[in-house]
């Protein structure tokens, strides 16, 4: 007998059933029109009650002379329909043009990012045929808040942001997801035998709400092993939890290694809006040719119909996928001789999805959606009580063109007030002063600790002075960073070698 998947509405459909849903729609650029005219011709012939508002985003509207690609009106209807089914974009090279798939992420609070990543084997060509992993993603944070900056001529910046809200949301979003879903298992990876603080709170917040899940199974990896360990035997995962980053590199892996980046579609989720998209790119090479494969937009249009409350017509369209995939119609991308049986294009493909509306598979398993299903709740952060913050140090990052930090160490020492010390320089994070090893590689960017005496701890006046003596001494500060303990605990790390 056929196993049955069992998937549920991700969050309370806001429309009657009976009613046409609102959706915004993209149709994006390079395959993204030919994909997107195809999915929503196989969700419209399978039924789906849909009012589509149609906006125009990405790269005509950047080289239109707006950086965000983005206008204003396309804003409105996003906050009206609060349904998203998007293309993909192209962003243009150079510039300074920032990511549109991030920015609407972001700004309409899309905190999660879930991707599924599944293996149909024999049909799509894989070495993992047990392959069926989920991979949620936190979509807001990390180092795709976008904050760079260069210091010197040699050194430039990204800021890594993890928050304890973030964290929590995604963190409970996994486990909730799993429950909804009978996944038994959920994996937290993150790389905290380095960055101690900001993947340490991922995993620790980690640690803290699984507890409150004690029936499903939960583990840590670090990523890099954790990485290696679902590229060689993904089938030991079920849901991974993971920082942004993280996330979006391995996600692509887990599709690339089920079968094809192109058959993975993927939802973003928020407490206002959501956004349904293929997790690929818009491949301007194949634009016009018909070729491209249109599943993984389709198969984000199926998450998105079990969104908006229509789980027949996902079920009807899930399943009619799979039996054209089992039957062997494939486009160009997983087109295998002695399992394919037929090389169409992407309108081609389309229909052939329509001529088995109505089938269920008879190898691949079929999937079956509850009509009745309860919606996630999604996860709501309760702040907490804020901690006794002491002011009790500063990094001051110095650009300096000197190679020998003794010298600046010595330049600095009549700048310095007393109740101030210097207690550490380092550069690129590890320490070269005092008594450093020669064999160090320094560049022009020096991070030079000082330390409050504890009388003066608190005393954000006297740091303040101390800045403006450095600047006056002609010391160029290129960046500060006040150092704090946090109820008694100390809130910043320590120099590598300290």
């Amino acid at each position: 007998m056929n196993a049955v998947v069992q998937t549920l509405p991700l969050i309370e459909p806001a429309t009657l059933l009976d009613s046409p849903v609102p959706i915004t729609v993209a149709y994006g650029d390079g395959i993204g029109p030919e994909i997107m005219k195809a999915s929503l011709k196989v969700l419209e012939v399978a039924g789906a009650r849909l009012a589509i508002e149609n906006i125009a985003i990405g790269e005509g509207v950047y080289l239109a002379g707006d950086s965000a690609g983005i206008e204003a009106s396309a804003w409105d209807s996003l906050r009206q329909t609060k349904v998203f089914y998007k293309a993909p974009i192209t962003t243009p090279q150079g510039g300074g043009y920032k990511s549109l798939n991030v920015t609407v992420r972001k700004s309409l609070g899309l905190f999660a990012n879930v991707r599924p990543c599944v293996a149909y084997a024999p049909f799509v060509a894989t070495k993992h045929p047990k392959m069926d992993v989920v991979i949620v993603r936190e979509n807001e944070e990390d180092l795709y808040a976008g904050i760079e900056h260069r210091h010197s001529d040699e050194v430039y910046q990204c800021l890594k942001l993890i928050t304890r809200p973030g964290c929590e949301k995604i963190v409970r979003y996994a486990f909730e997801y799993a429950l909804a879903n009978g996944r038994k298992k959920v994996t937290c990876f993150t790389k905290d035998n380095i960055m101690k603080m900001t993947d340490g709170l991922f995993h620790k917040v980690f640690d803290e709400i699984g507890a409150e899940y004690p029936a499903i199974e939960q583990e840590h990896w670090i990523v890099d092993i954790g990485a290696a360990k679902l590229a060689d035997t993904p089938e030991v995962f079920d849901v991974i939890v993971m920082p942004n980053l993280y996330g979006d590199i391995l996600s692509d892996v887990a599709a690339q290694i089920a079968g094809s980046v192109g058959l993975a579609g993927s939802a973003n989720i928020g407490a206002h809006a959501a956004m349904f998209e293929a997790i690929h790119g818009s491949a301007p090479r194949l634009a016009g040719k018909d070729k491209a494969n249109p599943s993984g937009l389709l198969l984000a249009g199926v998450m998105m119909m079990q969104h908006v409350g229509q789980s027949a017509v996902a079920e009807s369209v899930h399943n009619a996928w799979l039996c054209t995939i089992e039957d062997g119609v494939h486009t160009y991308d997983i087109y295998k001789l002695g399992f394919s049986t037929q090389l169409v294009g992407t309108q081609a493909f389309a229909d052939a999805v329509i001529a088995r509306l109505g089938r269920t598979p008879s190898r691949l398993l079929p999937v079956s959606y509850d009509k009745a299903a309860k919606p996630i709740e999604l996860p709501v952060y309760a702040p907490r009580p804020p901690a006794r913050k002491e002011l009790v140090g500063v990094d001051v990052f110095v650009h300096w063109a000197g190679h020998d930090p003794d010298l600046l160490a010595l330049r600095l020492a009549p700048v310095v007030p007393r109740g101030i010390d210097l207690q550490v320089i380092t550069n690129r994070g590890v320490k070269v002063w005092p008594n450093g090893l020669p064999e160090t590689f320094c560049t022009d960017h020096w991070r030079c600790r000082f330390v409050m005496d504890q009388g003066l701890a608190g005393n954000n006046t006297m740091v303040a002075h101390f800045l403006l003596r450095l600047a006056t001494a002609g010391l160029d500060v290129v960046k500060t960073e006040n150092l704090y303990l946090f109820d008694g605990e100390r809130g910043f790390s320590l120099a590598q070698g300290q």
